[in-house]
């Protein structure tokens, strides 16, 4: 099973895995799965660590893929067609364009989403599987 990170479920991945589900957790470290972690979330980091809405203890935004290539996740890159698509997801329960375009990789990709947030859980009612 291939299963999408939600950009906090990345970093926790990394910096901090007890913060993650016992789910999640059993899900990363069975390798059977593929994870992957988006480009949009290294975006994401990059920005709001520059403007300092984010504080990574001994991390900074540039390690994040090489950590994910140490711990065999796949990077998904953002394509055209994906982002050109992107107006098809119709409901609107974050305005965060990172969020956004996670969740429309994920429902363009058919695969899961590992993600706490709320919000995230409201897509379920658009053909999103969240799971924590």
């Amino acid at each position: 099973m291939t299963y999408l990170l939600d950009t906090h479920t990345l970093i926790w991945a990394i910096i901090d895995t007890s913060k993650l589900s016992p789910r999640v957790r059993e899900i990363l470290e069975t390798p059977e799965h593929q994870i992957m972690a988006s480009v949009v979330s290294f975006w994401e980091i990059s920005l709001k660590y520059a403007l300092g809405k984010m504080t990574i203890k001994h991390v900074m935004p540039e390690d994040f893929p090489v950590f994910c290539e140490k711990m065999d996740f796949i990077t998904l890159p953002l394509d055209a067609e994906t982002c050109a698509n992107y107006h098809q997801l119709q409901a609107f329960y974050h305005k965060d364009p990172f969020d956004r375009m996670l969740i429309w990789q994920a429902k363009s990709l058919g695969m899961p989403i590992l993600s706490k947030d709320e919000k995230i859980k409201l897509y379920e009612s658009e053909g999103i599987s969240v799971i924590w």
